[in-house]
């Protein structure tokens, strides 16, 4: 693969953590500051999910809701970031971090890749934000959606890092159970390309080979990577389509 810029292919270069590299049975969680210590000190790139907050911030989380992996409950978005970071988790003893703090414990060590959830609501004002906050970063970043609407947010506000499509044959979750049918084609079928322009994609491995991902690998030069590859197995059965792993739950070589 030849990679349009020097960052894309930062961004590939080494295997991603999914969630940052966790292991709830040794009380490491997923998302929090020992997932990504644990990351950093086995030289692997890493991912993170980004949700906003009540008051504009963009806090490191996955669920809409805390109920999952916290003691409290309740929307992430309905609280502000100061009451998130006081919020524990059923394990561990790490808080919830704001971006801002995440990329000063990463300091560009190693690739970050920066996933903003959506509720598919219309709602991108978490990306103005993120735009503000990697702006000065220097280290390798990368920025991925499920939602074509963050990815045109996002450049929209003046993001000049990678921006990404994370999708999948079929829409099945729960999370886009208010999607119709016809979105749901829309998305699986990349039919937003031409407004989006993404510069790599991340596709659930189950679902590759595909049409949408190999058609942009290989006519258009776009690098794809699979999720979320839980062994070395799966690794080797995706790998003739993609250009690199998120994974969890082992570690490639």
């Amino acid at each position: 693969m030849a990679f349009a810029s020097p960052q894309l292919e930062a961004v590939f270069a080494r295997a991603i953590a999914h969630r940052g590299l966790h292991d709830a049975a040794a009380g490491v969680i997923e998302n929090t500051r020992s997932a990504f210590a644990a990351a950093l000190h086995a030289g692997f790139g890493m991912e993170c999910d980004l949700q906003i907050s009540a008051d504009g911030e963009a806090m490191v989380f996955h669920d809409f809701t805390l109920d999952r992996l916290t003691t409290s409950s309740g929307r992430v978005d309905q609280m502000t970031a100061n009451q998130i970071r006081h919020v524990s988790f059923k394990a561990g003893g790490d808080r919830i971090q704001s971006l801002a703090e995440l990329l000063m414990q990463v300091e560009g060590q190693q690739a970050l890749v920066v996933e903003v959830k959506s509720r598919f609501d219309g709602n991108t004002a978490i990306c103005t934000r993120i735009a503000a906050l990697v702006k000065a970063y220097s280290g390798p970043l990368a920025l991925k959606s499920f939602d074509p609407a963050m990815i045109r947010a996002l450049r929209a506000a003046g993001v000049a890092r990678p921006l990404g499509i994370v999708a999948m044959n079929a829409y099945e979750y729960p999370d886009y159970a208010g999607l119709s049918a016809e979105q749901k084609h829309a998305l699986g079928n990349l039919l937003h390309f031409g407004e989006t322009r993404p510069d790599f994609l991340s596709w659930k491995h189950q679902d590759l080979p595909s049409a949408a991902p190999y058609l942009c690998r290989s006519q258009l030069g776009l690098p794809v990577m699979g999720w979320t590859i839980r062994s070395a197995e799966e690794a080797a059965r995706a790998r003739p389509h993609i250009d690199q792993i998120v994974f969890e739950g082992f570690q490639p070589p």
